[in-house]
């Protein structure tokens, strides 16, 4: 079997059924669909259960909301092909999506995970997710949202693939783990290829395997609620936590604390301070309770944590300019 298809599904009764149909349109049939349903209240867990007389599917139902990392970690550890690809409920694929995300995979052991150009659903000239990447005021943001998806059209390495429509080697995920669980939604993906990073593995946008996807569609956080900014008060913590080692925590203080006063300001100023400092408690909890989770550094590693190093600080450059040109930063 060459991959595995993960689709997480929670009350997509709107477009599950469309997601899966694309992707048994795939011009690459060696593969085997899992569908993980988190607690669905809606008629998406009967679609899914039409498709069990499919050859090679497979459903695994939860009888409430796991999470995302909880949800994908199971079909992952079904998984017994050479690759494992995550695909949003509310996405839906060209057919030659899975063939090009395979080629470009196999053209190199080293790659790690292969970023699909998710194009917006409803604008189809515009991108949605070229890409994500973190910089060195502990930001997670995404590449070409919202800009023209004509500009994406060069193979390149990234800093992370979103995991919204990604490949990702198995072997690899034997190697470094898993989705961390305590990322229950939200950078979770950027978490995990940043580990790839810092091992030495690379994560490469494929421009060619295109998909088109309805942003929020599950959560119903386009832009922000208080469910993503308890998410998000968590994790952007956990995120520089996980993957920095000491020397760059230290060295990347005063940056990281800017970028956390800046968020702390913004969530609060939109109304939903409560749920941002409550996340915040949550990750030092985990901190606290020394369950973080944090490879242990590795000496060999040093050239890779000197590139992510400079890599975060050239990032700003990229963020500087969409905050302050493409868009207006709006800190209200």
């Amino acid at each position: 079997m060459k991959a595995t298809i993960i689709i997480p599904n929670i009350n997509g009764k709107g477009w599950l059924k469309d997601s899966i149909e694309s992707v048994y349109a795939q011009t690459e049939q060696d593969f085997e669909l899992i569908v993980v349903d988190n607690g669905s209240t809606d008629e998406s867990l009967e679609q899914a259960r039409s498709y069990c007389s499919r050859p090679n599917f497979h459903l695994i139902e939860n009888g409430s909301n796991t999470g995302f990392s909880h949800a994908v970690n199971q079909g992952i550890a079904r998984a017994k092909s050479e690759f494992v690809v995550l695909f949003n409920n509310d996405a839906f694929a060209e057919p030659q999506w899975l063939a090009e995300l395979i080629r470009v995979a196999e053209s190199d052991e080293k790659i790690f995970a292969v970023q699909s150009l998710m194009i917006r659903h409803f604008d189809r000239e515009l991108a949605d997710d070229a890409g994500d990447y973190v910089t060195w005021m502990g930001f997670a943001c995404k590449t070409g949202d919202g800009r023209r998806a004509s500009r994406y059209t060069k193979q390149k390495r990234i800093f992370s693939a979103c995991g919204g429509a990604a490949l990702y080697r198995k072997s690899i995920l034997d190697e470094i783990g898993v989705f961390d669980e305590n990322f229950f939604a939200y950078f979770e993906d950027v978490d995990l290829s940043w580990r790839a990073n810092n091992a030495g593995y690379k994560n490469v946008l494929c421009p060619t395997a295109k998909c088109y996807h309805i942003c929020g569609a599950s959560t119903g956080a386009v832009r922000y609620n208080a469910f993503k900014s308890q998410q998000s008060g968590r994790n952007s913590i956990l995120l520089p936590l996980k993957n920095e080692p000491l020397l760059m925590l230290i060295l990347n203080f005063i940056p990281l604390a800017l970028g956390y006063l800046l968020k702390c300001y913004k969530f609060h100023k939109q109304g939903f301070g409560e749920a941002w400092d409550k996340g915040m408690r949550e990750a030092f909890d985990l901190l606290k309770n020394d369950q973080l989770g944090k490879r242990p550094f590795r000496l060999r590693d040093l050239p890779n944590y000197v590139l992510m190093e400079l890599w975060m600080i050239w990032n700003m450059v990229p963020y500087l300019w969409y905050r302050l040109v493409v868009v207006r930063f709006d800190l209200k």
